[in-house]
């Protein structure tokens, strides 16, 4: 719950764009109130799909909206609202995204990476409002994180702050191996058969998943050692494998140097279904919140 009771009374529409996946809402009092989901035509011109957004945009906005979040699975240069080499949009390669919506729409509008959203959307609407130090990881084909500190946002000078996948691991780096690819890659499982592999207990599905909590464990100590967070939340395709990991990564998390800072670390589950809608429209909570 936004703790905050003007921001909380604030009307914001959230906008979450992840490749031919479009999802819109609008957020008040920590509820989505009117929302639309629909599949674009990624591979479209760079104006098709801004007429896309804008048309969705136009179904949910209203005059008591006070600013928009978008969500953006790319590199952003925060400051300016521009967004850079949009994975799976190939025309989406500089687009002044938070211009051109502001100047149709007359209010704030807030752009950030998809990984970021939710980390924020999680710190108002999820597992991590009480929390105010805190990193959200989204775990599915790649990982992204998102970090707050102090209560806000913290994005970093390029964008970059949470892209934890990207650290050298093993042979490779903690995307390659902590992701629900590695199942493909490695196993040639989908992640679809080897979950309804480890709900049948199946011996060689569990120790996939066995092996998958330990590299996964050695990421998080990674957080550890450079945010010291209070609490991190887990979503994404990979967090419905979580029961069959959790025992593996905390085994593994539990070798951390600081044995003070494990007993006060809580690893949390997103169940917040908005939470990609949510988490967008969180941007413009936490930016007139500062």
């Amino acid at each position: 719950m936004i703790q905050d009771m003007t921001v909380q009374n604030q009307c914001a529409v959230g906008v979450y764009l992840g490749g031919k996946h479009l999802r819109v809402g609008r957020v008040r009092n920590n509820i989505v109130e009117a929302s639309l989901a629909l599949e674009i035509d990624n591979h479209n011109s760079e104006e098709v799909i801004l007429k896309d957004i804008m048309d969705a945009i136009d179904q949910v906005f209203n005059e008591d909206v006070g600013g928009i979040g978008i969500g953006v699975p790319s590199l952003v240069d925060v400051s300016k609202g521009i967004v850079y080499n949009v994975e799976h949009m190939p025309s989406w390669r500089e687009v002044h995204l938070g211009d051109l919506l502001s100047d149709r729409y007359k209010v704030g509008v807030y752009v950030n990476n998809d990984a970021n959203c939710f980390a924020i959307g999680e710190k108002y609407f999820g597992k991590a409002k009480k929390y105010a130090n805190v990193v959200g990881i989204v775990v599915g084909v790649g990982l992204g994180a998102g970090v707050i500190t102090d209560n806000h946002l913290y994005s970093g000078t390029n964008c970059g702050a949470g892209e934890f996948g990207c650290i050298p691991y093993r042979d490779h780096n903690y995307e390659y191996y902590c992701t629900t690819q590695y199942f493909e890659t490695k196993y040639g499982l989908k992640p679809d058969v080897l979950y309804r592999r480890a709900k049948k207990q199946d011996k060689i599905a569990l120790a996939i998943l066995e092996q998958f909590g330990f590299d996964f464990g050695q990421a998080v100590k990674t957080i550890l050692y450079a945010y010291d967070p209070e609490c991190i939340v887990i979503g994404g395709n990979v967090s419905r494998f979580f029961p069959y990991f959790e025992e593996y990564m905390w085994k593994a998390v539990r070798k951390f140097q600081y044995e003070k800072t494990i007993e006060k670390l809580k690893i949390e589950v997103s169940e917040q279904p908005d939470i990609a809608v949510l988490g967008a429209a969180a941007l413009y909570y936490d930016a007139i919140s500062k």
